[in-house]
């Protein structure tokens, strides 16, 4: 079987979107996957995401408990996880 052959019936996907806010600007926006980046720690208070808000420029950080973990995993964002030293 061929490469084109093996690939004839795939689509192109749209990239994924994700939307957030902003709580110095209280702007609303839309980001895509390469904007965002995700910290796994051992808590919840170490788990979190962060971007940059692209209307006013703020660095925003916001908890990620395991349902936005589970969709920025998913869609393909940057992912850190942290290690335990104990």
């Amino acid at each position: 079987m061929s490469v084109a052959a093996a690939f004839a019936g795939m689509r192109s996907v749209a990239p994924v979107v994700f939307r957030a806010g902003c709580p110095d600007c209280r702007g609303r926006c839309e980001l895509a996957a390469s904007a965002l980046r995700l910290v796994i720690g051992a808590s919840s208070r170490t788990t979190f995401y962060s971007f940059t808000c692209p209307d006013c420029g703020a660095a925003v950080r916001k908890p990620a408990g395991e349902r936005i973990v589970e969709l920025l995993t998913g869609g393909g964002v940057s992912t850190l996880r942290l290690h335990s030293t104990l």
